[in-house]
Protein backbone atom coordinates (compact mmCIF):
# COMPACT_ATOMS: atom_id res chain seq x y z
CA UNK A 1 0.00 0.00 0.00
CA UNK A 2 1.38 3.37 -0.84
CA UNK A 3 2.21 5.58 1.87
CA UNK A 4 -0.49 8.68 2.20
CA UNK A 5 0.48 11.72 0.66
CA UNK A 6 2.69 14.28 2.54
CA UNK A 7 -0.07 17.29 4.03
CA UNK A 8 -3.44 15.29 3.25
CA UNK A 9 -6.11 14.39 5.03
CA UNK A 10 -8.73 11.56 5.14
CA UNK A 11 -12.04 12.44 3.14
CA UNK A 12 -14.76 13.27 5.56
CA UNK A 13 -18.03 12.54 3.76
CA UNK A 14 -21.08 14.69 4.32
CA UNK A 15 -23.73 12.89 7.09
CA UNK A 16 -26.91 12.04 5.22
CA UNK A 17 -29.71 14.37 5.86
CA UNK A 18 -32.08 13.23 8.87
CA UNK A 19 -35.50 12.34 7.45
CA UNK A 20 -39.06 11.41 8.51
CA UNK A 21 -40.75 8.23 8.00
CA UNK A 22 -44.58 8.40 7.52
CA UNK A 23 -45.90 4.54 7.32
CA UNK A 24 -49.41 5.29 6.22
CA UNK A 25 -48.55 7.99 4.72
CA UNK A 26 -50.97 8.07 1.56
CA UNK A 27 -53.96 7.78 3.82
CA UNK A 28 -56.31 10.22 5.11
CA UNK A 29 -55.05 11.42 8.11
CA UNK A 30 -51.58 10.38 7.14
CA UNK A 31 -51.74 12.47 3.84
CA UNK A 32 -53.45 15.10 5.79
CA UNK A 33 -49.67 14.74 8.52
CA UNK A 34 -47.21 14.36 5.33
CA UNK A 35 -49.18 17.74 3.84
CA UNK A 36 -48.35 20.12 6.87
CA UNK A 37 -44.69 18.40 7.48
CA UNK A 38 -44.22 19.71 3.73
CA UNK A 39 -45.36 23.32 4.44
CA UNK A 40 -43.18 23.25 7.23
CA UNK A 41 -40.06 22.20 4.98
CA UNK A 42 -39.27 19.09 6.46
CA UNK A 43 -37.90 15.64 4.04
CA UNK A 44 -40.44 13.19 4.29
CA UNK A 45 -40.77 9.28 3.45
CA UNK A 46 -43.42 7.77 2.68
CA UNK A 47 -43.82 3.87 3.41
CA UNK A 48 -46.80 2.52 2.18
CA UNK A 49 -48.24 -1.00 1.11
CA UNK A 50 -51.28 -0.31 -2.08
CA UNK A 51 -54.37 -0.88 0.30
CA UNK A 52 -56.66 1.76 1.49
CA UNK A 53 -54.61 5.05 0.17
CA UNK A 54 -53.42 6.57 -2.98
CA UNK A 55 -50.36 7.87 -4.83
CA UNK A 56 -51.08 11.07 -5.83
CA UNK A 57 -51.71 12.05 -2.01
CA UNK A 58 -48.54 12.59 -1.03
CA UNK A 59 -47.76 14.92 -3.96
CA UNK A 60 -43.41 16.21 -2.95
CA UNK A 61 -42.81 13.38 -0.47
CA UNK A 62 -41.08 10.14 -1.83
CA UNK A 63 -43.29 7.30 -1.80
CA UNK A 64 -41.89 3.73 -1.57
CA UNK A 65 -44.29 1.23 -1.80
CA UNK A 66 -44.02 -2.17 1.15
CA UNK A 67 -46.02 -3.81 3.99
CA UNK A 68 -44.70 -3.41 7.19
CA UNK A 69 -44.75 -7.12 7.82
CA UNK A 70 -42.02 -7.61 5.63
CA UNK A 71 -38.80 -7.32 7.76
CA UNK A 72 -36.10 -7.04 4.82
CA UNK A 73 -38.35 -4.69 2.97
CA UNK A 74 -38.00 -2.12 6.49
CA UNK A 75 -34.47 -3.32 6.51
CA UNK A 76 -34.13 -1.68 3.15
CA UNK A 77 -35.69 1.15 3.74
CA UNK A 78 -33.96 1.92 6.96
CA UNK A 79 -30.89 1.17 5.27
CA UNK A 80 -31.62 4.05 2.44
CA UNK A 81 -32.50 6.66 5.14
CA UNK A 82 -31.54 8.06 8.03
CA UNK A 83 -34.81 8.86 10.04
CA UNK A 84 -34.73 11.19 12.93
CA UNK A 85 -38.46 10.46 13.69
CA UNK A 86 -40.93 7.90 12.72
CA UNK A 87 -44.82 8.87 12.36
CA UNK A 88 -47.12 5.70 12.48
CA UNK A 89 -50.43 5.63 10.61
CA UNK A 90 -50.21 2.88 9.11
CA UNK A 91 -53.34 -0.14 10.65
CA UNK A 92 -56.59 -1.75 10.38
CA UNK A 93 -59.31 1.39 12.02
CA UNK A 94 -62.93 -0.54 11.22
CA UNK A 95 -64.60 -1.36 14.86
CA UNK A 96 -67.06 -3.58 13.02
CA UNK A 97 -64.71 -5.26 11.04
CA UNK A 98 -62.20 -5.95 14.01
CA UNK A 99 -65.20 -7.52 15.60
CA UNK A 100 -65.56 -9.76 12.58
CA UNK A 101 -61.70 -10.47 11.55
CA UNK A 102 -59.68 -9.77 14.93
CA UNK A 103 -57.16 -11.77 13.47
CA UNK A 104 -56.30 -8.88 10.43
CA UNK A 105 -56.24 -6.59 13.71
CA UNK A 106 -53.94 -8.34 15.79
CA UNK A 107 -51.37 -8.91 13.01
CA UNK A 108 -52.05 -5.36 11.53
CA UNK A 109 -52.32 -3.19 14.01
CA UNK A 110 -49.74 -4.96 16.91
CA UNK A 111 -47.64 -7.27 15.04
CA UNK A 112 -46.36 -4.87 12.11
CA UNK A 113 -46.37 -2.13 14.97
CA UNK A 114 -43.62 -4.23 16.99
CA UNK A 115 -41.81 -4.84 13.76
CA UNK A 116 -41.80 -1.25 13.29
CA UNK A 117 -40.86 -0.08 16.41
CA UNK A 118 -38.24 -2.65 17.37
CA UNK A 119 -36.86 -1.38 13.76
CA UNK A 120 -36.69 2.20 15.13
CA UNK A 121 -35.13 0.98 18.17
CA UNK A 122 -32.21 -0.72 16.41
CA UNK A 123 -31.44 2.10 13.97
CA UNK A 124 -31.33 4.89 16.55
CA UNK A 125 -34.41 6.90 15.80
CA UNK A 126 -34.58 9.55 17.78
CA UNK A 127 -38.68 10.05 18.24
CA UNK A 128 -41.86 7.93 17.65
CA UNK A 129 -45.27 9.53 17.30
CA UNK A 130 -47.95 6.82 17.42
CA UNK A 131 -51.52 7.16 15.87
CA UNK A 132 -54.05 5.63 18.45
CA UNK A 133 -57.56 6.08 19.37
CA UNK A 134 -59.87 6.78 21.56
CA UNK A 135 -61.33 3.50 21.25
CA UNK A 136 -58.24 2.34 23.80
CA UNK A 137 -60.69 3.84 26.95
CA UNK A 138 -63.66 1.89 26.21
CA UNK A 139 -66.58 2.67 27.81
CA UNK A 140 -65.88 4.85 30.61
CA UNK A 141 -68.42 6.34 32.63
CA UNK A 142 -67.34 9.88 32.10
CA UNK A 143 -68.50 12.96 30.64
CA UNK A 144 -65.31 13.99 29.36
CA UNK A 145 -62.52 11.39 28.54
CA UNK A 146 -58.97 12.19 30.02
CA UNK A 147 -55.18 10.42 29.35
CA UNK A 148 -55.42 9.42 33.17
CA UNK A 149 -58.51 7.28 32.47
CA UNK A 150 -57.72 2.87 32.07
CA UNK A 151 -57.50 1.20 29.32
CA UNK A 152 -60.81 -0.74 28.95
CA UNK A 153 -61.38 -1.23 25.01
CA UNK A 154 -64.36 -3.04 24.37
CA UNK A 155 -63.49 -4.05 20.82
CA UNK A 156 -60.25 -5.75 19.02
CA UNK A 157 -59.52 -2.25 17.55
CA UNK A 158 -58.94 -0.96 20.49
CA UNK A 159 -57.28 -3.64 21.85
CA UNK A 160 -55.07 -3.52 19.10
CA UNK A 161 -54.32 -0.35 19.84
CA UNK A 162 -53.69 -0.56 23.46
CA UNK A 163 -51.54 -3.17 22.89
CA UNK A 164 -49.21 -1.10 20.27
CA UNK A 165 -49.39 1.56 22.52
CA UNK A 166 -47.67 -0.63 25.15
CA UNK A 167 -45.19 -2.10 22.72
CA UNK A 168 -44.05 1.15 21.86
CA UNK A 169 -43.80 2.52 25.69
CA UNK A 170 -41.85 -1.02 26.71
CA UNK A 171 -38.97 -0.47 24.11
CA UNK A 172 -38.80 3.10 24.43
CA UNK A 173 -37.73 2.32 28.06
CA UNK A 174 -34.55 0.19 26.52
CA UNK A 175 -33.32 3.51 24.74
CA UNK A 176 -32.90 7.07 24.34
CA UNK A 177 -36.33 6.99 22.04
CA UNK A 178 -39.05 9.58 22.99
CA UNK A 179 -42.71 9.11 21.99
CA UNK A 180 -45.70 10.75 21.72
CA UNK A 181 -49.27 8.68 21.45
CA UNK A 182 -52.17 10.69 19.95
CA UNK A 183 -54.99 9.04 21.02
CA UNK A 184 -57.88 10.13 18.42
CA UNK A 185 -61.42 10.78 18.39
CA UNK A 186 -63.18 11.34 15.36
CA UNK A 187 -61.47 12.71 12.28
CA UNK A 188 -63.52 14.11 9.52
CA UNK A 189 -63.23 17.04 7.10
CA UNK A 190 -60.86 17.43 4.02
CA UNK A 191 -57.93 19.81 3.35
CA UNK A 192 -60.18 23.46 2.72
CA UNK A 193 -58.21 23.69 -0.80
CA UNK A 194 -59.96 20.17 -1.81
CA UNK A 195 -56.29 18.75 -2.75
CA UNK A 196 -56.54 15.57 -0.68
CA UNK A 197 -59.08 13.94 1.93
CA UNK A 198 -60.86 11.14 3.07
CA UNK A 199 -60.96 8.46 -0.18
CA UNK A 200 -60.71 5.11 2.20
CA UNK A 201 -62.92 2.33 -0.13
CA UNK A 202 -65.59 0.41 1.79
CA UNK A 203 -65.94 3.37 4.60
CA UNK A 204 -67.57 3.77 7.79
CA UNK A 205 -67.05 7.19 8.36
CA UNK A 206 -70.63 9.07 9.40
CA UNK A 207 -69.55 12.23 7.62
CA UNK A 208 -68.49 10.60 4.74
CA UNK A 209 -71.17 8.35 4.21
CA UNK A 210 -73.97 10.90 4.31
CA UNK A 211 -71.66 12.94 2.30
CA UNK A 212 -72.17 9.97 -0.40
CA UNK A 213 -75.54 9.41 0.12
CA UNK A 214 -76.31 13.09 -0.66
CA UNK A 215 -74.65 12.60 -3.76
CA UNK A 216 -76.57 10.11 -4.58
CA UNK A 217 -73.63 7.00 -4.46
CA UNK A 218 -76.16 5.34 -1.59
CA UNK A 219 -79.99 5.28 -1.82
CA UNK A 220 -79.97 5.63 2.04
CA UNK A 221 -77.99 5.29 4.79
CA UNK A 222 -78.96 3.55 8.26
CA UNK A 223 -78.07 5.06 11.85
CA UNK A 224 -76.69 2.41 13.77
CA UNK A 225 -78.49 2.36 16.88
CA UNK A 226 -81.56 4.67 17.77
CA UNK A 227 -81.99 3.69 21.59
CA UNK A 228 -78.47 5.28 23.40
CA UNK A 229 -78.91 6.87 25.89
CA UNK A 230 -78.40 10.41 24.73
CA UNK A 231 -80.88 13.20 24.04
CA UNK A 232 -82.24 11.91 20.36
CA UNK A 233 -81.31 8.07 21.11
CA UNK A 234 -77.97 8.08 18.40
CA UNK A 235 -74.23 8.20 19.61
CA UNK A 236 -72.11 10.84 20.37
CA UNK A 237 -68.70 11.77 19.00
CA UNK A 238 -66.19 14.33 19.26
CA UNK A 239 -65.79 15.70 15.23
CA UNK A 240 -61.95 16.65 15.10
CA UNK A 241 -60.80 18.39 11.54
CA UNK A 242 -58.50 16.37 10.58
CA UNK A 243 -56.11 19.61 9.11
CA UNK A 244 -56.47 20.59 13.47
CA UNK A 245 -54.87 16.83 13.72
CA UNK A 246 -52.63 17.18 11.06
CA UNK A 247 -51.32 20.67 13.41
CA UNK A 248 -51.19 18.29 16.33
CA UNK A 249 -48.67 15.64 14.95
CA UNK A 250 -46.58 18.91 14.15
CA UNK A 251 -46.83 20.05 17.80
CA UNK A 252 -45.78 17.03 19.03
CA UNK A 253 -42.86 16.65 16.80
CA UNK A 254 -41.27 19.77 18.01
CA UNK A 255 -42.38 19.03 21.50
CA UNK A 256 -40.09 15.89 21.45
CA UNK A 257 -37.06 17.94 19.49
CA UNK A 258 -36.88 20.00 22.37
CA UNK A 259 -36.05 17.41 24.32
CA UNK A 260 -39.07 16.84 26.30
CA UNK A 261 -40.22 13.63 27.60
CA UNK A 262 -43.03 11.34 26.03
CA UNK A 263 -46.09 11.78 26.70
CA UNK A 264 -49.96 11.17 25.55
CA UNK A 265 -52.22 12.94 24.57
CA UNK A 266 -56.24 12.70 23.16
CA UNK A 267 -56.74 14.55 20.10
CA UNK A 268 -60.20 16.18 20.25
CA UNK A 269 -62.22 19.33 20.55
CA UNK A 270 -63.73 18.36 24.24
CA UNK A 271 -67.64 18.76 22.48
CA UNK A 272 -69.41 16.38 20.72
CA UNK A 273 -72.25 16.27 18.22
CA UNK A 274 -74.85 13.12 17.76
CA UNK A 275 -75.44 11.05 14.80
CA UNK A 276 -78.44 12.91 13.58
CA UNK A 277 -77.02 16.62 14.42
CA UNK A 278 -73.69 15.18 11.74
CA UNK A 279 -76.68 14.22 9.28
CA UNK A 280 -78.97 17.43 10.13
CA UNK A 281 -75.73 19.42 9.29
CA UNK A 282 -75.20 17.05 6.26
CA UNK A 283 -78.50 18.08 4.68
CA UNK A 284 -78.15 21.52 5.19
CA UNK A 285 -75.09 22.23 3.38
CA UNK A 286 -75.74 19.88 0.76
CA UNK A 287 -79.44 21.00 0.19
CA UNK A 288 -79.88 17.50 -0.19
CA UNK A 289 -83.52 15.37 2.06
CA UNK A 290 -81.75 11.99 1.64
CA UNK A 291 -83.34 9.12 3.29
CA UNK A 292 -82.24 7.80 6.67
CA UNK A 293 -82.93 4.28 8.00
CA UNK A 294 -82.91 3.48 11.64
CA UNK A 295 -80.71 0.30 12.49
CA UNK A 296 -79.91 -1.66 14.95
CA UNK A 297 -76.72 -1.03 17.24
CA UNK A 298 -73.02 -1.44 16.26
CA UNK A 299 -71.13 -3.88 18.09
CA UNK A 300 -68.76 -2.54 20.01
CA UNK A 301 -70.07 1.10 19.67
CA UNK A 302 -69.96 2.75 22.92
CA UNK A 303 -72.88 5.62 23.50
CA UNK A 304 -70.36 8.39 24.25
CA UNK A 305 -67.41 9.29 23.06
CA UNK A 306 -65.79 12.77 24.27
CA UNK A 307 -62.20 14.38 24.77
CA UNK A 308 -60.71 16.64 27.83
CA UNK A 309 -58.21 18.09 25.76
CA UNK A 310 -56.80 20.01 28.51
CA UNK A 311 -53.09 18.48 28.01
CA UNK A 312 -53.12 19.00 24.47
CA UNK A 313 -53.62 22.62 24.58
CA UNK A 314 -51.25 23.12 27.95
CA UNK A 315 -48.16 20.74 26.84
CA UNK A 316 -48.17 21.31 22.95
CA UNK A 317 -50.07 24.90 22.94
CA UNK A 318 -52.21 23.46 20.64
CA UNK A 319 -54.38 25.99 19.39
CA UNK A 320 -57.44 24.23 16.78
CA UNK A 321 -58.37 26.31 13.69
CA UNK A 322 -61.38 24.70 12.71
CA UNK A 323 -63.29 23.94 15.84
CA UNK A 324 -67.12 24.14 13.83
CA UNK A 325 -69.31 21.10 12.56
CA UNK A 326 -70.52 23.63 9.95
CA UNK A 327 -66.68 24.10 8.53
CA UNK A 328 -66.04 20.49 8.89
CA UNK A 329 -69.40 19.10 6.80
CA UNK A 330 -68.46 21.67 4.30
CA UNK A 331 -64.89 20.88 3.68
CA UNK A 332 -66.00 17.45 3.30
CA UNK A 333 -68.87 17.89 1.10
CA UNK A 334 -66.95 20.34 -0.97
CA UNK A 335 -64.17 17.09 -1.29
CA UNK A 336 -66.68 14.65 -2.36
CA UNK A 337 -67.86 16.29 -4.61
CA UNK A 338 -64.12 16.95 -5.90
CA UNK A 339 -63.67 13.04 -5.74
CA UNK A 340 -67.56 12.32 -7.38
CA UNK A 341 -65.96 14.50 -10.35
CA UNK A 342 -62.61 12.14 -10.70
CA UNK A 343 -63.63 9.30 -9.93
CA UNK A 344 -63.43 7.67 -13.55
CA UNK A 345 -59.74 8.49 -12.85
CA UNK A 346 -59.00 7.31 -9.90
CA UNK A 347 -60.79 3.83 -10.90
CA UNK A 348 -56.77 3.73 -13.22
CA UNK A 349 -55.17 5.01 -10.09
CA UNK A 350 -53.35 2.37 -7.42
CA UNK A 351 -54.56 2.18 -4.32
CA UNK A 352 -51.68 2.23 -1.49
CA UNK A 353 -52.56 1.27 1.74
CA UNK A 354 -51.72 0.40 5.57
CA UNK A 355 -53.28 4.03 5.96
CA UNK A 356 -55.57 5.37 8.00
Amino acid sequence: MPPPTIGSSPKIMPARPRKLLVTGGAGYIGSHVVKALGEQGESVVVFDNLSTGYAWSVDGAELVVGDLGDHRALETLFAAHRFEAVLHFAASIWVGESVRDPVKYYRNNVANALNLFAMAKDQGVAHVIFSSTAAVYGEPDAELLDENLPSAPINPYGASKMMAERLLQDIASTCDMTFAILRYFNVAGADPKGRIGEATPDNSHLVKIACETALGLRAAMSINGTDYPTADGTCIRDYIHVEDLAAAHVAALDHLRQGNPSTICNCGYGHGQSVREVIDMVREISGVDFDILDGPRRAGDPPRLVASNDKIRSLFGWRPRFDDLHLIVETAWRWEQILNEKRSVMKGTTALGGSV
